[in-house]
């Protein structure tokens, strides 16, 4: 039977409310010998259950996977990538024949705090964000086989440098069932080449996809610049937009080189498009007025609380460039991808550095992540991903 955690005296009304995490200030006591990635039963003050999940030492200590109190076994994480399958079947995200990139499980999003299950092509991209799923990832490739069918050929599990590094947790990445050489997927009818080895993330940014799309039917006979380019995403809907020139630009050599490459795949020998290794302030210095579409898309200024204020001032910095750059009468994509960096945050950096650049700014749209990134509705802290275009005087 699971060992358990006793909250303090009204410590349990977050968890009343069905939100997933319990903080280490909120634990009373702990049964003895509690290890790192065991499943826990959370009792309140008057020892009643409240909710059964992974244990980990830290801030979070407690990541919530079910409030039933319910055995984890291979019936549970079958039904929980089931349930995730089912929503993005019912919306047209999976099986879609133009289609094959999409997430499959995404955090609290879906009700497994800790876990991400990306998909390309004909295989999956499992990643662990706690001890917890790390040491379940046997028991999730198995359910994902089952419940995904034919839908995949391989599992490639990626966790190096999303869990704790002190730990010895032989969490080397690698492929859990299958392997393949074939990194090519398909998103919206244009092929991109995943670098699930090496790359961010789990090797591509599929929470862009439908702002990806919305830029493309803005980009017709435009000058475009993409930075912080990274695989090229929004520089290969700009190309099939009918962009009159689009630059990619990011300080990694690998990430221009993987812009090539995925440009050239989808427009090969196409005059249109080049791609600089330069930084991104640099660059924007030295080409003034010259653009009528920006693509701001960082990487997450924070990714802890502490880093908020200098996150903020980031932002601001990198959209006055941008602002002040602009040719009259532009757009201007502007993105956060940063969860500590609210909505209102973002957009109040965005209007100070409009003041700032002294431009007049309308907002034609405000972005988010898609739905194959979902918000838990008790879990705000899921969205994450904030956007803007603007139409700059």
């Amino acid at each position: 039977m699971y060992k358990n955690i006793y909250l303090k005296n009204g410590k349990d009304e977050s968890l009343k409310r069905f939100h997933p995490w319990v903080f280490s200030g909120a634990i009373q006591r702990l049964d003895d010998r509690i290890e790192d990635g065991e499943v826990v039963r959370v009792l309140n003050v008057n020892g009643s259950f409240v909710a059964v999940g992974h244990y980990q030492r830290g801030t979070i200590t407690v990541r919530v996977l079910s409030f039933e109190d319910i055995l984890i076994d291979e019936d549970y994480w079958e039904r929980s990538i089931r349930s995730a399958l089912k929503m993005r079947i019912n919306l047209g995200i999976a099986d879609s024949l133009c289609n094959n990139t999409y997430r499959l499980v995404h955090g609290e999003g879906d009700y497994l705090p800790g876990l991400v299950i990306d998909c390309y092509g004909k295989t999956a991209v499992v990643q662990a964000h706690s001890v917890g799923m790390h040491y379940s990832r046997h028991d999730i490739s198995k359910a994902l086989l089952k419940v995904m069918d034919n839908r995949i050929d391989n599992i490639f599990y990626k966790s190096e440098t999303t869990l704790p590094t002190k730990k010895d947790l032989h969490q080397e990445d690698g492929f859990l069932y299958g392997h393949t050489n074939d990194d090519v997927a398909i998103e919206n009818g244009l092929k991109f080449h995943i670098d699930w080895l090496k790359g961010q993330k789990t090797g591509f940014f599929i929470d862009q996809r439908e702002n990806r799309s919305l830029l493309e039917h803005y980009a017709k006979g435009k000058s475009v610049l993409n930075m912080f380019c990274y695989t090229g995403g929004f520089s290969a809907y700009a190309m099939r937009g009918g962009a009159k020139v689009v630059h990619s630009v990011d300080s990694s050599a690998k990430a221009i080189e993987l812009t090539k490459l995925n440009v050239g795949m989808n427009f090969p020998d196409d005059a249109r498009h080049e791609a600089y290794c330069d930084d991104v302030f640099d660059y924007l210095d030295s080409h003034n007025d010259k653009y009528d579409l920006i693509i701001l898309d960082p990487p997450a200024f924070a990714k802890h609380r502490s880093a908020l204020h200098n996150a903020l001032k980031g932002y601001i910095r990198l959209n006055v460039k941008g602002l002040e750059k602009i040719k009259q009468g532009g757009i201007l994509f502007t993105f956060s991808c940063s969860q500590v960096v609210t909505k209102e945050n973002f957009r109040t950096a965005v209007f100070t550095a409009a003041a700032q650049a002294h431009r007049k700014v309308r907002i034609l749209h405000q972005l988010h992540q898609p739905a194959d990134h979902p918000i838990n509705i008790y879990h705000p802290e899921g969205e994450y991903l904030k956007g803007l275009v603007l139409y700059v005087e």
